[in-house]
């Protein structure tokens, strides 16, 4: 059964989405640009909460905190955002903004330990001290 937001959180998502901070405008640039198969979606509703950018197709759900964020009430909304099968990744505001080529890493990382890509393993017999 699909979870619909409550009543009022598309009219929140919207009004977030017109405001953002200066850290969710670089994470979402670099989101944009770097993981477009990922197709985020910014200020998304998961059950009752409004998560920062979310990919339902890597469920994977990226949260730009800043200084209110780190409290026991964020380990509970992560918990709710898990149980409804995404893994959730928190940034600070001044990683995000002062090291955007180390968040762009562990967002790949996350994204390709969620749909990993085995290669097949060599059926040959490979190179040896032999030769022929």
């Amino acid at each position: 059964m699909k979870n619909h937001p409550p009543a009022g959180a598309t009219k929140r998502a919207r009004n977030l989405r017109s405001n953002p901070t200066e850290a969710e405008t670089a994470m979402w640039f670099l989101l944009r640009e770097r993981f477009p198969q990922a197709r985020f979606r910014n200020q998304v509703p998961i059950r009752h909460f409004i998560a920062d950018f979310a990919s339902h197709r890597a469920k994977l759900v990226i949260e730009v905190d800043g200084g209110q964020h780190g409290t026991p009430a964020d380990l509970e909304r992560t918990a709710i955002i898990e149980a409804e099968g995404y893994r959730v990744l928190r940034f600070w505001n001044n990683d995000v903004l002062g090291n955007r080529e180390g968040v762009a890493i562990l967002i790949d990382l996350a994204l390709h330990e969620h749909h990993p890509h085995p290669t097949l393993p060599h059926q040959g017999g490979g190179l040896s001290g032999d030769t022929i």
